[in-house]
């Protein structure tokens, strides 16, 4: 294990958590569920990586699910959830209650979704598990920190800044949801 196999590892789960991305989502569910249990996403979400590192293959074997199948899944909710954030049509309805809306769709599939999972099972074919633990733990604080500031981040951004960040972002998910379902459709249709 080096320093360098950390830091790539890190960066990889970085760029496709997109937690940066995400947070004029993360606001918008904030304000429809009255809040979010910050701590309770990042540790379910690590949990849910951490558990795909070491049995998330087999799992889905289980299941009766291959790889491709979960991504495309993963990638509907991302599509539709790009799409409210875009068009501004409610599809997700919250109900006021943060705890319902911590699992799904704050530590699943927005955290540790469909592309985060598989880029995990993916790293396992080149790295030894200890360095990815590693990169899913800087990378679970670095949700908890962005969790926790997002009202300071709402406060910088302003409404309109927050309206035009949310249709931009709204886009770029589209396009990952797109690019997930297009990487991974082809191996299901026969």
């Amino acid at each position: 294990m080096s320093f360098d196999e950390i830091i790539t590892i890190s960066f990889t789960l970085f760029a496709v958590i997109d937690i940066i991305g995400s947070i004029p989502l993360l606001l918008s569910l904030k304000q429809k569920m009255g809040g979010i249990h910050e701590m309770k996403a990042s540790l379910i979400s690590g949990g849910l990586m951490i558990f795909f590192l070491f049995v998330g293959e087999k799992f889905l074997g289980i299941l009766g699910v291959d790889v491709k199948s979960f991504a495309v899944g993963g990638s509907i909710v991302i599509f539709i959830l790009g799409l409210e954030m875009v068009l501004g049509i409610e599809f997700f309805k919250g109900d006021a209650d943060p705890k319902s809306g911590t699992v799904v769709p704050i530590a699943f599939p927005l955290i540790a979704g469909s592309g985060t999972l598989t880029t995990i099972i993916s790293l396992r074919s080149s790295y030894s598990e200890l360095p990815i633990l590693i990169g899913i733990l800087v990378n679970v604080v670095f949700v908890y920190l962005v969790l926790h500031s997002l009202d300071f981040i709402s406060k910088i951004l302003g409404q309109a800044g927050m309206l035009a960040v949310r249709k931009f972002f709204g886009v770029v998910l589209l396009a990952i949801a797109v690019k997930i379902f297009a990487n991974n459709v082809g191996g299901l249709i026969k």
